[in-house]
């Protein structure tokens, strides 16, 4: 399964390319005899886990590897041999014959220079095009690449741009020169998922229009199943599969490649009743004319999902059967900002919601929406400007100090990046006991064997204790986020966007962690995220959010049986399944949802 194909005439041929780093005076292989092709027209995909060596061959394309890297092998563009050539023959083939788009449109534009002199730029060093023709140019591409105002977004910098907006960009960029080859390094994850699948759906359609080779480096298998035709697996710099994109998808035959789908989480799946037909939710949602097939399908998930909002407890059976939630908001209201000429600036307005001891709530939603600043003021991080609010039993309507600092004990936080929430300069050990410490729980003896029951709980050994952060993997570093989280049997956990960050399968173990540790601890849990698959997974309760509004509220199941809100409707239809055909389907009801609304 891992021999190349043979085609005709291929547009990118590689052969036996490996690439090794200079390491300490050693040679450390990062990628070894790597073969694919690519035809003209055609999306091949190549996926892999953090250090399999897809980035690293893609960059060896493009002579974009630093100075310690060797390179060894054949890389054919059109036929001719990219290996070996010079500097200035190098700097015609980028930009020119081949283009890239990255994962972060930011960093890999000049935040100094406007979108538009940036476009130009190329085009005047590339085509030796004269200003009022790059001009013209740049707003031909930023036109094709459905820029909402081309001419508002040429004027722009990049900075005063959405990201979505950013990465259309950065995709009129790299094709104002019409190049044989575009690579794409994850040109999504950086994305809210209804701007990816835009964004997927405009790639989608340039490549049909403009026939260029296309390179998509990606560790989504939906993605994959949107965009490629052939698929190429790597793992330890080493390709292990490659196939067409049904024959990977549908029936994958090396173990690495089982396990990275196993691993992807997938939105509606389960046993029994516990199964959620999401094609038939998206078709009731679309107002479409059904078939009979799918209309039956769409009339039992809507009698599925009335049942289960019918027979879920109201807040005064819960008090009863429960106890008090751990946290408790009524028409909440945040504001950032002073309140001078311009006013303050309202990110969350009238918002109730409540969790219950030994619940997970998915707070969902695009950037923007407010989840995040709901994590904040969770934790007494933000006071609110309106409503009321009760963490623990404790009320922080009027964001007194008495009751934030009671509030340490009572609360924990993971956060998104497990690298930068920990000191670089502290030994792990050090980290998980800090709060313990600081507040006088634990020292000495004590604190030890805390620590170390600690990190059993979060199944890492006890020798870690003494490790750095930078000698963890990120799985492991955000089990130590987790593990000192909990270090003070908190009440209530804040997970904002935990597993993010992390590989497919990284993400899998960590969130089965999380999910056996709250069953286990019974600590209520807010959980901040925008992929709706892993609230699916985590959730017993989901709650939508858009511009600062809860829009709708209810269980697992009904909101995924028969979404109300229009907003939640786009959310589950605009996230990429790893089937080809099933994601056809969703593509075609989220077009008449898109049309309906």
């Amino acid at each position: 399964m891992n021999d190349t194909r043979h085609l005709e005439h291929p547009a990118l041929q590689i052969t036996d390319l490996s690439v090794d780093f200079a390491v300490d005076g050693y040679w450390t292989p990062a990628a070894k005899k790597v073969s694919f092709e690519i035809g003209k027209g055609e999306v091949v995909a190549v996926v892999g886990e953090s250090g399999s060596g897809k980035s690293v061959s893609s960059m060896a394309i493009l002579d974009l590897l630093p100075n310690t890297a060797r390179v060894s092998g054949s890389i054919r563009l059109d036929g001719d041999e990219l290996i070996g050539l010079q500097n200035a023959q190098m700097r015609k083939v980028r930009g020119n014959r081949v283009s890239a788009i990255f994962q972060e449109p930011m960093t890999a534009m000049n935040p100094v220079f406007t979108v538009g002199y940036q476009i130009m730029e190329a085009l005047r060093i590339h085509r030796q095009m004269l200003p009022a023709e790059a001009k013209e140019r740049a707003l031909e591409m930023l036109e094709l690449v459905e820029m909402p105002d081309p001419v508002k977004g040429f004027k722009s910098y990049p900075h005063q741009l959405s990201g979505g907006q950013r990465q259309r960009a950065m995709i009129a960029m790299a094709l104002a020169l019409d190049p044989e080859l575009l690579i794409a390094d994850e040109p999504t994850t950086a994305l809210d998922v209804t701007v990816q699948a835009e964004i997927l759906d405009l790639m989608r359609d340039l490549k049909d229009r403009l026939g260029s080779a296309v390179l998509l480096i990606t560790h989504d298998m939906g993605v994959v199943a949107d965009l490629a035709d052939w698929v190429v697996v790597m793992q330890k710099g080493e390709i292990v599969e490659q196939g067409g994109v049904r024959e990977i998808l549908g029936s994958p035959k090396h173990p690495y490649t089982v396990e990275l789908l196993d691993s992807v989480l997938r939105l509606g799946e389960g046993d029994g009743e516990e199964a959620i037909d999401l094609t038939a939710t998206l078709a009731l949602s679309s107002e479409a004319e059904l078939d009979q097939e799918l209309q039956e399908r769409a009339k039992r998930n809507l009698e599925s999902a009335e049942r289960m909002r019918e027979s879920e407890p109201g807040d005064e059976t819960r008090v009863t059967e429960i106890g008090e939630p751990v946290l408790y908001m009524e028409d909440v209201a945040i504001e950032y900002g002073k309140k001078g000429k311009l006013g303050a600036f309202r990110a969350v307005d009238g918002v109730s919601l409540s969790i219950y001891p030994g619940e997970v709530l998915g707070l969902v939603g695009e950037s923007g929406s407010g989840k995040s600043t709901i994590g904040r003021v969770s934790i007494g991080l933000h006071p609110i400007a309106e409503g009321k609010l009760k963490v623990a039993g404790r009320d922080l309507s009027t964001y007194d100090d008495t009751a934030k600092r009671g509030l340490m004990t009572d609360v924990g936080i993971v956060f998104q990046d497990p690298s930068s929430s920990l000191n670089p300069r502290l030994p792990i050990g050090e980290s998980i006991g800090e709060p313990l410490l600081l507040s006088g729980e634990a020292k000495g003896n004590e604190l030890d064997k805390r620590v170390e029951a600690l990190l059993d709980s979060v199944r890492l050994p006890k020798d870690y204790r003494n490790r750095y952060p930078h000698e963890l993997s990120g799985g492991q570093k955000q089990r130590i986020g987790i593990a000192r989280a909990l270090s003070m049997n908190p009440k209530l956990l804040v997970a904002d966007e935990p597993t993010s960050a992390l590989d497919v399968s990284v993400q899998a173990t960590v969130l089965e962690l999380l999910k056996e540790l709250q069953d286990e601890l019974g600590f209520a849990c807010l959980f901040i995220t925008h992929d709706l698959a892993v609230v699916d997974y985590m959730a017993d309760r989901i709650a939508v959010m858009s511009k600062g509004k809860l829009v709708e509220t209810g269980s697992r199941d009904s909101i995924l049986r028969a979404p109300k809100d229009p907003y939640t409707q786009r959310l589950i239809a605009a996230i990429p399944v790893p089937d080809p055909d099933k994601q056809r389907s969703r593509r075609e009801l989220r077009k008449q949802i898109l049309e309906a609304s």
